[in-house]
């Protein structure tokens, strides 16, 4: 693990049991050290608490985060804020697993755990699916709804056009009248 991730590892070893909290901050630094190109600039300041018993840690993040984003549209790059609370729970037991996406197992004996992997996937879940910069989200139309193409209205309409009816159906429509 990188010096830059180390910064987020808790001590839990010698903590009592009853609510701990730590404040934890990150900057580009903190995204250019996961490699991804889904974020690279940002920062942002977490708040966790950390509730200790005997059978299991529960942290409450509070996430206040600017990243830095590429509009969809535009190509222009933008500030999107984040606000966010997730819940994540490590269990103790007798090796190391990921139980759900939002419980993990931990051996008894484990004395510190790492939340910066934590913190990066609820950043990066949080973000919108589609990156637009805020000038134009106040846009009146819906670009999936926008019409391209229309056409004559007449022809849009059989049901009040006059149908015209081939002549060989014409031919056996007088033979059943005339059979009546």
């Amino acid at each position: 693990m990188s010096k830059i991730l180390s910064k987020y590892d808790i001590n839990i070893q010698g903590l009592e049991e009853k609510v701990h909290s730590f404040e934890f901050e990150g900057d580009d630094k903190f995204f250019e050290a996961f490699g991804q190109v889904f974020i690279s600039k940002g920062n942002f300041k977490a708040i966790v608490k950390l509730t200790k018993n005997a059978t299991l840690l529960q942290l409450d993040f509070d996430i206040k985060a600017n990243i830095e984003l590429i509009c969809d549209r535009s190509l222009e790059p933008f500030e999107e804020p984040i606000e966010l609370k997730e819940r994540y729970i490590f269990k103790y037991g007798d090796h190391h697993e990921e139980i759900t996406d939002e419980i993990e197992m931990i051996p008894f004996g484990q004395a510190t755990i790492n939340i910066a992997q934590h913190i990066y996937d609820f950043i990066c879940v949080s973000l919108p699916m589609k990156k637009l910069h805020p000038r134009f989200r106040d846009d009146d139309f819906d670009e999936d709804g926008l019409l391209v193409y229309s056409s004559d209205p007449e022809e849009e309409k059989p049901e009040e056009k006059e149908q015209e009816i081939d002549p060989r159906w014409a031919a056996l429509a007088k033979l059943k009248m005339n059979d009546n």
